[in-house]
């Protein structure tokens, strides 16, 4: 019975030799090829793959310098970096073996050799060649994988100044490995511009880890964030892999990061300056190499109140800040905006594409869009799917005082509606929501706990009513 499937490679001046390892190998491995001249390897490397390979040092009557071994021992691996090569000789020393492994070599065996070592070698070798092939086929998946998950799922678009500045900077400062703050209000695009920051990086071929930290519960940020070890609290019942550790090489997004608490906050800058973690229930601190991007919707006025947010962190995390200008503030952008997703939810919803009539252009133009891109984008998809008229009008875009502009402040802005005179409760949810979101400045956490539901119900609501 075969102990393992694979294919050798013997490479040796003396038939007796190749004749008797082929029988011996043969009885355990699917695969014995052997060659008396190794001028014959590169075609042989060419016409199969290997698992290990047998090398006699020398070739030729009256050689024992071992050079002839090392030359092609060299040619081996500048053909198969993965290859695992084994030195045969009846000339062994430890010089000699030492100077095999630093060119590359993974074993050394002396003639005469016994069997069973020698059978148990090449086991190993077999072994040691699947687990190479594995792991370089891992790695290239999981750059595949990184690059999907990386590619920034819409571009980034318009040619104002504001977002010209955007870009500027992004090109600037994706090259290094700098810390960047992203300022903006919710719904402008922020983790659009860390994506871009990594595409346009060094990292670019690593993972992009985004990370909201506004929905990481207190009692699990430690656990999700440094990961944790097996039965290190009664729902561990495997060690797990922390956003930190999970994006090494590559660039952690630690979006909303103005909603962390302040002891979390501390726990957070000892992580980035040591530059290690610990994971829950280990005494082992786990370096990490990663490119650190966050974002808030936080204006920067409260992020240096230092009640609110550590002005150390601030400090180790705004080294690069970027801001990212509210939809009113970049106007000629929302034309192109607006076209890209019309046709866009067209495609996805198998609708002819559709055009803007004047009117309907110029109200979504005018429109204050508290949401940004985010509530323009929802208008636009309900529009594409309720529209019955030929172009895109005013009417398709519920334009209303969810998206007018306002001629109050949002601060403290809410409607009378101690009683209400429409008691539709799609109607009456409506306007609840877009007040909360209003009076909140479009902050959707606090908005949440106004309305007593969580983070995720209210964007539910917010797509579902195209806020």
């Amino acid at each position: 019975m075969q102990e393992h499937n694979g294919a050798i490679l013997i490479v040796d001046d003396d038939e007796d030799i190749l004749v008797a390892v082929k029988l011996l190998l043969k009885r355990h491995f699917d695969t014995v090829i052997t060659c008396n001249d190794p001028e014959d390897i590169p075609v042989l490397l060419a016409a199969h793959t290997f698992d290990a390979i047998l090398l006699d040092m020398n070739f030729g009557p009256g050689e024992s310098s071992g050079e002839q071994g090392f030359h092609w021992l060299s040619k081996i691996v500048e053909i198969d970096p993965q290859a695992v090569v084994i030195m045969i000789t009846a000339h062994g020393g430890v010089n000699v073996a030492v100077e095999a492994m630093k060119r590359g070599a993974t074993d050394f065996v002396a003639k005469p050799w016994q069997n069973e070592k020698l059978v148990a070698t090449l086991n190993t070798s077999v072994k040691l060649r699947r687990s190479r092939s594995e792991a370089e086929k891992l790695k290239k998946t999981n750059r595949a994988l990184a690059a999907v998950a990386s590619a920034p799922a819409q571009p980034i678009l318009g040619n104002s100044p504001a977002i010209a500045e955007v870009l500027s900077v992004i090109q600037r400062t994706a090259p290094t490995d700098a810390n960047v703050l992203i300022l903006g209000e919710n719904g402008t695009g922020k983790e659009l511009v860390a994506r871009e920051l990594h595409r346009l990086s060094n990292r670019a071929g690593e993972v992009f880890m985004s990370v909201d930290m506004g929905a990481v519960t207190e009692s699990l940020f430690e656990s999700e964030l440094f990961g944790h070890k097996k039965g290190a609290f009664t729902d561990a019942r495997e060690d797990r892999v922390g956003r930190l550790q999970a994006a090494e090489g590559g660039t952690l997004f630690l979006d909303e990061i103005g909603n962390l608490p302040l002891h979390l906050q501390a726990k957070l800058l000892t992580v980035l300056e040591q530059r290690q973690v610990v994971p829950v229930g280990s005494d082992r601190p786990v370096p990490i190499e990663v490119r650190v991007i966050a974002a808030t919707n936080m204006p920067m006025e409260k992020l240096k109140d230092e009640t609110v947010f550590r002005q150390d962190l601030l400090f180790r995390l705004n080294t690069v800040e970027v801001h990212v200008p509210p939809l009113r503030d970049r106007r000629q952008d929302i034309p192109e905006i607006a076209r890209h997703y019309a046709d866009l939810y067209c495609k996805k919803y198998d609708k002819e594409a559709k055009g803007f009539s004047p009117q309907a252009m110029d109200g979504i133009v005018n429109a204050d869009w508290p949401g940004n891109v985010r509530a323009l984008r929802h208008a636009i998809e309900r529009a594409v799917i309720l529209s019955e008229s030929g172009d895109f009008s005013p009417s398709d875009f519920a334009l209303d005082a969810s998206t007018a502009p306002q001629a109050a402040s949002f601060e403290g802005e809410a409607s009378d509606q101690s009683a209400p005179a429409d008691l539709n409760l799609e109607r009456l949810e409506k306007t609840a929501i877009s007040g909360a979101l209003k009076k909140h400045r479009f902050n959707i956490s606090h908005a949440a706990k106004e309305l007593g539901i969580t983070r995720a119900a209210l964007y539910r609501r917010m797509e579902k009513h195209g806020l």
